[in-house]
């Protein structure tokens, strides 16, 4: 298990999700966590895993005002808001910790490698330029650029961990390979990242502990699949049937826009900044691992 550094004490999660709760299973006995929650009812919850809850939303800057001082860390895997060009989210908190008498001294943000865009299945590293081509994609890109310019400013240090798909064992494609949903022939298909989500956890713990001021790291396993492969090996694990195969033609047709757009971009990512500088041992090196230890655990309960 991975230690943070010896002197961050109180440390503020943002996005209390299932990666945050992995966190907090790491780092509860050795910090002091807070846990920012807009759903009231999940307090209780949060409280019994080791966190102190605040409530307050990001959407609402004038709830945050509790945020300010609060803690000499801020792990920010909160998503952005749903649409626009902004991540209007990304800002609120900003001003929130920016009326602080002290500031965060790091801050790690969980972004995503949508914002590289499609590279044609090329081989990128974390030099690759930004090119989102959605709309979410564009939003990630511009809370990136908003906590570089802040941190500069402010002499945070600001770590940018970029993730691909977030895959567990209860987030593995089952329903969509029980529905029979098409996948892409192979010369259609497009070459897809993966991180498990107990390694992107242990990630954002090494972030706080060697994450490096105005730097992004690609957080990807070593896998290096097509997306209809990945979705093969899921049906031969829990003996579903593959995925039906269609050309890119006919998916257009039958697929929605949401679908498709998980089938236009292609980049095989690399993860060398991960391994030498944040140190990170990755406990399931690639998708077979987590998916066999998936299954285990299937068979186990």
């Amino acid at each position: 298990m991975l230690g943070y550094n010896a002197g961050v004490q109180k440390i503020l999660i943002v996005g209390s999700g299932d990666v945050a709760r992995r966190i907090l299973s790491q780092l509860a006995p050795r910090a002091r966590i807070y846990a920012l929650l807009r759903d009231a009812s999940r307090a209780a919850q949060w409280r019994a895993a080791g966190a102190t809850p605040v409530l307050a939303d990001l959407d609402d800057r004038s709830s945050l005002a509790r945020l300010a001082g609060l803690a000499d860390c801020v792990l920010h895997l909160a998503p952005p808001p749903g649409s626009g060009k902004r991540d209007t989210r990304t800002r609120n908190l900003l001003a929130a910790l920016s009326k602080g008498k002290s500031l965060p001294r790091s801050l790690i943000y969980v972004s995503t490698t949508g914002v590289y865009g499609d590279c044609g299945g090329a081989g990128i590293d974390e030099t690759r330029r930004l090119n989102p081509e959605s709309s979410r994609a564009g939003r990630r890109v511009d809370a990136e650029r908003v906590l570089r310019v802040w941190g500069l400013r402010n002499g945070v240090a600001v770590s940018i961990l970029r993730a691909p798909g977030i895959y567990a064992a209860d987030r593995l494609p089952v329903e969509r390979l029980q529905r029979g949903t098409p996948a892409l022939l192979a010369d259609d298909d497009v070459y897809t990242n993966h991180i498990h989500a107990d390694d992107l956890a242990t990630a954002c713990i090494a972030a706080l502990r060697r994450g490096r001021a105005n730097r992004a790291y690609n957080v990807v396993d070593d896998s290096d699949l097509k997306m209809a492969e990945y979705f093969d090996l899921v049906a031969r694990a829990f003996d579903l049937p593959a995925a039906p195969r269609l050309s890119r033609a006919e998916a257009e047709k039958l697929l929605s826009p949401v679908q498709m757009s998980f089938m236009r971009e292609s980049r095989r990512i690399g993860n060398r900044r991960l391994k030498n500088e944040l140190k990170l041992r990755l406990a399931y090196p690639t998708v077979v691992e987590g998916i066999a230890s998936a299954r285990r655990n299937a068979c186990s309960s």
